[in-house]
């Protein structure tokens, strides 16, 4: 069971919570979970593992807003299948089935109106359909009332051994400086970035650069690909390009407990408390949930910056208050 913070800490309400990354990362920045939203089952098992009282929804279009408990923060990745770069062939994007399901999201925001949104997807939206579907994206939320920014953040830099990028698109409810103080960090370091000399070492891709016991193994890469949703028999691409290997030749995927690190999970965190008996089924249920979540540490970032955000934004509703009373 995750320790929620106190009542009167920030809230935020998730949708298509998955297996709770983005409720985990704010969590950790001091928010309070107030309720999530997920249809698939064994994701929705993981939920209730480590947040049991939670209230919670199942499938987004059946949710009444009515029936939404106010929150400062909204977030969710709705789902990337029809605007990934992943899928083979045509994208159908934002009119495809799943990654459609934003524009019932967005009737739920425009309903609540949060102060605060937090929306994360796969690059490939950025792309899709000639840029038109991420312009669609940000011109409903401008219609809605949202100062909206974006960003393309990788999980490498953000303490964990994974190469992922994943764009985050935030919006402030009648803000237009909140976005940019979200994403962007006004400081900037000291001096001079240093030129390379002739004679200087050429660098090394992250990627082949190995660690670990060369006599007795196992060998791993310092930067893991990004991973994918896949079973436990896929081989080749479908293991992100990222093995571990041996040196008398046995070569291994990662396995689920170390992609949790990777994603900036606890050990242990999508193991379901009844868990199923054949197990190339329980680790398919598990890669396939780490490869569709968030890496906690970049949402943790995130919501750390949200935090003076939202306390600006709400002193300054104070303040209007009496101006507003006055006229």
């Amino acid at each position: 069971m995750q320790e929620q913070s106190s009542e009167n800490a920030p809230t935020v309400a998730s949708f298509f919570s998955g297996i709770g990354g983005f409720d985990l990362g704010f969590q950790r920045a001091g928010f309070r979970v107030v309720t999530q939203c997920e249809v698939d089952p064994f994701c929705t098992d993981i939920l209730h593992r480590h947040w049991p009282n939670m209230l919670r929804f199942g499938d987004i279009q059946e949710v009444s807003h009515a029936a939404i408990p106010t929150a400062d923060v909204w977030v969710g990745g709705f789902p990337c299948q029809d605007v990934s770069l992943a899928r083979m062939g045509p994208r159908a994007g934002l009119k495809g089935k799943r990654s459609g399901l934003f524009y019932t999201f967005a009737r739920l925001i425009d309903q609540c109106r949060p102060r605060i949104i937090l929306i994360e997807n796969v690059p490939g939206l950025l792309s899709s359909h000639g840029g038109c579907d991420f312009g669609i994206v940000l011109k409903t939320l401008d219609e809605l009332g949202y100062g909206v920014g974006w960003r393309v953040l990788n999980s490498r830099y953000f303490g964990v051994p994974q190469s992922r990028q994943r764009v985050y698109i935030v919006g402030c409810h009648r803000d237009i400086s909140g976005p940019g103080e979200v994403l962007f960090e006004s400081e900037r370091r000291s001096g001079y970035a240093s030129t390379r000399t002739e004679d200087g070492q050429e660098s090394i891709s992250p990627f082949k650069r190995s660690f670990g016991d060369s006599v007795k193994g196992p060998i791993v890469q310092g930067i893991a690909y990004c991973l994918y949703a896949c079973s436990a028999r896929h081989t080749g691409t479908d293991w992100s390009r990222t093995y571990v290997t041996y040196p008398e030749g046995r070569v291994r995927r990662l396995i689920p407990s170390e992609c949790e690190q990777i994603q900036g999970f606890p050990i242990g965190w999508t193991m379901p408390q009844n868990p199923p008996e054949d197990i190339e089924k329980l680790d398919t249920l598990r890669y396939t949930a780490l490869g569709n979540a968030v890496t906690v540490s970049v949402v943790q970032w995130i919501a750390s910056r949200t935090l003076p955000v939202l306390q600006r934004m709400k002193l300054e509703e104070e303040l209007l208050v009496p101006l507003s009373g006055a006229a």
